[in-house]
């Protein structure tokens, strides 16, 4: 049968509560970022990353952490199919820290835990026979019911010509051999624990583990020795990672040094967090194995991989895009504090972005000072008539992806939390409206530290009024108040859009907006999105899209504001707009709702005839952009 996934991974799937906080106790950490984890879960989305066809199968539980889950693992274009929720037991949790460069406490809370439930009922053998490879963790060797789980699904890989492979992954505390507190121990000596592995050793074509994972599974705490008790029960490839020397692999004998085996390129870099750089790894080395590279490029692929995740903070998170990885191959090393590195950063963060947004169809109704100075305002009839707003963006949404929303925190606080998980794309604005120079809204703090507290689907919006022909001073002040809540956006996560509005400042020419945007890059900032005026003119147009795409090929795209005009007019902006790729859609919202909000706080129009109105105007801006889309696609064929 076809193979439409490359590969499947089976074991543990929790979440990683990772200490913010770097050099301290773990019993002094202060807060926590939440991630993926497991080994084979890491191993998935690395290899997703990568551009493999990925897939796990594990358990998870019937609550919040099991859906951030699954959540998790279809962001990162993960099959998911082969993951089953218990509604009997919790998800696993792991609470780690980054102590010092040799120290990484962690706790694992895995009692009776969900994927540790995983049995052979979970498997399912046209999903196995799906799949190129399968890879197993050693962990679920540890318990009878998840290694039988382990072994049909290792029979029916063998039945139907999938390659499989061993992360020995052995953590001493999760087989019983190390109490709670010794998470952090990689080694144990158990008899039991070798005589296990090697009854399973044969099975694989390649298995991975450190030096000390192959003492474990050799019965020797002489790596050599341990290398050949294991080669005397399997004729798999082995691959003995060996932390900063590199990697090596042994296709058949094992020699009396370890470095009389195949190596590939490694690099030098500084060691921040080891905690999963171990699955990184294997991400890569699947990567150069799958797609029948020779060793030493797997092990490449594999070294550079590790590279990643030692020198960021989290597991999954650290992992490179495919694009990434060929740049840093391509470019090499510059400096080995990798996550300090602005140009590889830069990239890790724009392809490994969550969402697709081909098209945006926004409804904006972020503005306050014009619903301020309408006849019958409040700040509560303001609120509610936002809420209302959301209930028409809801009703042409439908469901449908593509669709969003830019909606303000100090007027529109219940809208925008109220549209948080429902599918909108939901940008948030951050200036003091009208203000120039730009001054930001007071509830950010004086550091953009307010930003912590956003939710992490939320966007950065901010609206600069500027001029290439700005005097020296204000273009400072500008750039400076953009450049820190720019950099305040990527601390926190969040995505980041620039919207900027020369001609409310001074005639503009064809290379007006372009020319800013230049700018802007020129100062390191890289906007996630841009939000621009309508241009009529196609030149213009092909200069923005130019300077863009001249510093950031993977920019998320750029929407066309709406700047109050009749309908007519944004049909005819909309028609010059939609011939440009990296025009993704619009963000209107006074041609929406101007005159019905006038009319709804004066009383002259209910709250369902508001909606009504609203619906039916945004509903009919979306056909117009589609529409002329479809002909701009359909000229093109």
């Amino acid at each position: 049968m076809t193979k439409t996934l490359d590969v499947i991974t089976i074991g543990r799937a929790g979440v990683d509560l990772y200490g913010a906080q770097v050099g301290g106790r773990l019993e002094d950490m202060g807060s926590f970022e939440k991630y993926l984890g497991g080994s084979p879960t890491n191993i998935a989305c690395g290899t997703a990353r990568l551009g493999l066809k990925s897939a796990l199968i594990s358990r998870v539980g019937d609550e919040h952490m099991g859906r951030f889950i699954r959540e998790e693992l279809a962001r990162h274009g993960v099959d998911g199919r082969g993951v089953v929720t218990d509604p009997e037991r919790l998800t696993a949790l792991v609470i780690l820290g980054i102590r010092d460069e040799e120290r990484f406490p962690l706790i694992f809370y895995r009692e009776n835990c969900a994927d540790m439930a995983l049995c052979e009922q979970d498997i399912d053998e046209a999903f196995v026979s799906s799949a190129r490879s399968v890879l197993v963790t050693g962990t679920h060797l540890s318990h009878p019911r998840t290694e039988a789980a382990v072994l049909k699904a290792l029979g029916f890989a063998r039945k139907h010509g999938a390659k499989m492979a061993l992360d020995i992954d052995y953590r001493p505390n999760l087989w019983g051999v190390a109490g709670h507190g010794e998470g952090e121990s990689r080694y144990v000596a158990s008899g039991q624990v070798t005589e296990k592995l090697q009854t399973t050793l044969h099975l694989f074509d390649l298995i991975v583990g450190t030096e000390e994972e192959f003492h474990i599974a050799g019965g020797t705490t002489d790596t050599v020795a341990a290398l050949r008790a294991v080669r005397a029960v399997t004729s798999a490839t082995l691959v003995c990672k060996r932390g900063a020397k590199g990697a090596v692999a042994f296709e058949s004998a094992i020699p009396d040094n370890l470095d009389e085996g195949i190596s590939g390129e490694g690099f030098p870099v500084e060691v921040f967090n080891v905690l999963g750089a171990g699955d990184g790894f294997f991400a890569g080395l699947l990567k150069g194995w799958l797609d029948g590279e020779d060793w030493p490029t797997a092990l490449r692929y594999a070294n550079a991989c590790g590279a990643f995740a030692v020198s960021r903070h989290g597991c999954t998170p650290a992992y490179p895009s495919l694009q990434e990885l060929n740049f840093f191959l391509e470019r090499g090393m510059t400096r080995p504090d990798l996550r300090n590195d602005p140009a590889l950063e830069q990239i890790h963060w724009s392809t490994n972005r969550h969402g697709d947004w081909p098209e945006m169809r926004v409804f904006a109704f972020d503005h306050r000072m014009q619903l301020e100075s309408m006849a019958g305002y409040t700040p509560s009839k303001g609120g509610a008539f936002k809420e209302l707003c959301l209930e028409a963006a809801l009703k042409v949404q439908n469901g449908r992806s593509g669709y969003g929303i830019l909606c303000d925190e100090r007027i529109g606080r219940r809208a925008l939390h109220a549209a948080s998980g429902t599918g909108l794309w939901i940008g948030r604005p951050c200036e003091w409206p009208g203000s120039r120079p730009l001054t930001l809204e007071p509830s950010l703090g004086p550091d953009c530290g307010g930003l912590s507290e956003w939710a992490r689907e939320n966007v950065v919006k901010v609206l600069c009024f500027c001029h290439p022909d700005d005097d020296e001073a204000t273009w400072a002040r500008q750039l400076a108040e953009v450049r820190r809540l720019y950099v305040a956006s990527r601390r926190n996560k969040l995505e980041f859009l620039l919207e900027v509005i020369p001609s409310k400042v001074a005639s503009i020419t064809t290379d007006t907006t372009a020319t800013l945007i230049r700018s802007f890059y020129a100062e390191g900032i890289y906007p996630d999105w841009w939000k621009l005026e309508p241009m009529d003119e196609p030149e213009a147009w092909t200069q923005v899209c130019a300077a863009i795409e001249d510093n950031d090929r993977h920019t998320r795209g750029i929407v066309v504001l709406g700047l109050d005009a009749p309908e007519d007019v944004l049909k005819a902006s909309f028609e010059v707009a939609a011939r440009f790729p990296l025009v993704k859609g619009f963000a209107v919202g006074r041609t929406i709702f101007g005159s019905v909000a006038r009319g709804w706080f004066e009383g002259s129009i209910s709250d369902e005839e508001a909606v009504e109105e609203m619906a039916k105007r945004y509903s009919r801006l979306c056909t117009v952009w589609d529409g002329a889309r479809a002909r701009v696609q359909e000229a093109a064929e």
